[in-house]
């Protein structure tokens, strides 16, 4: 099948993408609903998780996206490689990302990964990179406790400003004491990654785990 070609940048604030999605049928969409999920949010083409999928079938994945096309295209490789723990999903997370965490069964999400998002340099589209506060929240809210977020960028001050955004929420704690991780701890990388490094040009990356955050009474 001849890849899609789509826009390389696709504008979240613009007004077709502020309508959340509808909430989804966990039991529909997976074999086996209630294995953990691994959630990539801006999933492009989806090949990196089509490559977790296969190598992990005791994990469900799911894939956010929002140019459409590279969705539709995804999911008919998934169906036609027969892969029953697999799902992509056509969204604006920073608008959708909260209905549809919050159908889930308790514990399900266990792993999150952000790998290369676009990173709008202008500061004036600063609120159009995916990594928000609002974003951060969502997902201390409904990561199981001991799941992990792992985040990764070619782009220094964007990987910068994520990881001090995910530093800054005490449901969040960095699990290396360096600065950035030398290696990806996921078993699969993405094909922006193997690129970058095939150019010996740096990857940021940064490794979060979920911990219990008791409040005082």
């Amino acid at each position: 099948m001849a890849a899609v070609r789509v826009r390389q940048h696709v504008n979240p604030l613009a007004q077709r993408y502020q309508k959340a999605i509808s909430t989804l049928d966990w039991e529909k969409v997976y074999t086996q609903p209630y294995q953990p999920l691994h959630l990539d949010i801006g999933c492009a083409r989806g090949r990196f998780l089509l490559n977790m999928a296969k190598i992990e079938p005791e994990w469900n994945f799911l894939g956010l996206e929002i140019r459409e096309p590279l969705v539709v295209e995804a999911n008919h490789l998934s169906t036609d490689l027969g892969l029953t723990n697999l799902h992509y999903l056509f969204c604006n997370v920073n608008k959708s990302l909260q209905p549809l965490l919050s159908v889930l069964p308790p514990g399900i999400l266990q792993r999150v990964t952000i790998q290369f998002p676009d990173p709008w340099f202008k500061t004036r589209h600063a609120k159009r990179r995916i990594v928000q506060p609002e974003l951060v929240t969502e997902l201390a809210n409904y990561l199981a406790v001991g799941g992990v977020v792992f985040l990764q960028s070619d782009i220094e001050f964007l990987a910068i400003e994520m990881r001090n955004l995910f530093a800054e929420n005490p449901a969040f704690q960095k699990l290396s004491a360096e600065e950035w991780l030398t290696e990806n701890p996921l078993p699969v990388a993405t094909e922006r990654e193997t690129a970058t490094q095939n150019k010996g040009e740096p990857v940021y990356r940064a490794l979060f785990i979920k911990r219990e955050v008791t409040t005082s009474s």
